[in-house]
């Protein structure tokens, strides 16, 4: 697995902090959204879930000249990575929302699957069909492994890799149900096996 992308799976880095400070710590995160992203758009609003197995999750909403509205999900961990780099996070930030512009008359998140058939569905039909695009159109004319495979840890993982490297890691895998979830916070779900793809490139010497 390639742990380096798997935003905040478990709940790491904050699984050591007390209540209160973990408390502390989601009302800066909150604040320090809506200010990044207002420094871009005039009208923020910004809510926060728990999902159970990622912890807590980011929801900001951006509202553009015509009023229309789009959303967008991040993870705490993301965020507190992206706040502490110092590597603009506001403009980061401000980019999903900007390629989610591109859709007139707003979008807001998907609603959630309604049953297993429905999930089933989503992930037939939008998900791997949007993962497979992703590799294969980034990596052209390189020949990309890319499909659904089975992981005794993680249950079903989309797996994507690189036939022509023989020696060592040629592959990345992240859990069906973490890309699923990049789905309905509004983000692209390929984008995560790109940046495991390309740090085997990086691993290999290719980049």
């Amino acid at each position: 697995m390639d742990n380096e992308t798997t935003n905040g799976e478990a709940n790491g880095q904050e699984a050591g902090l007390s209540e209160e400070k973990l408390v502390e710590l989601i009302k800066a995160v909150h604040h320090n959204g809506i200010v990044a992203l207002k420094s871009h758009f005039d009208e923020v609003e910004g809510q926060v879930q728990n999902l159970k197995a990622y912890g807590p999750v980011f929801v900001f909403h951006v509202k553009d000249e015509e009023g229309s509205v789009y959303s967008c999900g991040f993870f705490l961990r993301e965020l507190v990575a992206r706040f502490q780099s110092g590597n603009d996070p506001a403009l980061w930030m401000a980019s999903f929302f900007v390629d989610l512009m591109e859709t007139k008359g707003g979008k807001g998140l998907p609603k959630p699957a309604a049953s297993e058939d429905e999930a089933k569905a989503i992930i037939d039909k939008v998900l791997v069909p949007q993962c497979m695009k992703a590799v294969t159109e980034e990596f052209a004319p390189e020949k990309v492994h890319a499909g659904l495979e089975w992981n005794e840890q993680h249950g079903p993982v989309f797996e994507a890799g690189f036939p022509a490297i023989k020696e060592g890691n040629n592959v990345c895998a992240f859990p069906l149900h973490l890309l699923f979830t990049y789905l309905q916070l509004n983000r692209d779900p390929g984008e995560l096996l790109v940046q495991g793809l390309y740090t085997i490139r990086k691993t290999h010497g290719l980049e």
